[in-house]
């Protein structure tokens, strides 16, 4: 995996979430040290070797802003940075998902709305559907919104369903 080899020669601890669990694999203490992450379960597996994994759910790097900067390998991933300390890229493909669910259920691609605001969000943004920035999205992301709303702090979804004509609002009477 490209990726862990770059973060090895660059010093960046990483860790990696093998399953669909809440516990990340590191090959050594250096990842938990430098995240100070308490939302997730650690364990360290020595010699831990992502290529001899089954499935990858996620990989972790830990790095502040803006050395991501540093790892080549990362422009062509989908990624998100939600902690300070690390951030996390998720080779899934959430187009792929959408399309499953709207398969199962017979129903136009046509009639989808996505939203998104990070760039592991840029997956889903294709023309299939209507596609919604958060105000505080990534600009990748608002640059290939079909709409972009406000942040999402500020009723960002909700004024996005208002102004799209998705519901009508309550009146009090």
């Amino acid at each position: 995996m490209a990726l862990v080899r770059e973060c090895d020669e660059l010093g960046f601890p990483w860790a990696l979430q093998p399953d669909n669990s809440c516990v990340r694999s590191a090959p050594d203490e250096r990842f938990t040290q430098a995240s100070r992450d308490v939302y997730m379960g650690a364990q360290v597996v020595p010699g831990l070797d992502p290529a001899a994994c089954e499935t990858i759910y996620k990989v972790y790097i830990a790095c502040e802003e803006p050395n991501e900067r540093q790892l080549k390998t990362l422009s062509t991933l989908p990624w998100a940075r939600f902690h300070k300390s690390y951030f996390f890229v998720e080779p899934t493909d959430k187009a792929r998902g959408i399309r499953q669910v709207m398969d199962h259920f017979h129903a136009p691609y046509a009639d989808a709305v996505v939203f998104g605001d990070a760039s592991n969000d840029l997956s889903m943004f294709v023309d299939d559907w209507t596609k919604v920035a958060m105000g505080n999205a990534v600009p990748e992301l608002k640059a290939r919104a079909d709409y972009v709303t406000t942040h999402v702090s500020d009723n960002g979804i909700y004024n996005a369903c208002e102004a799209l004509g998705l519901f009508e609002p309550v009146t009090q009477e």
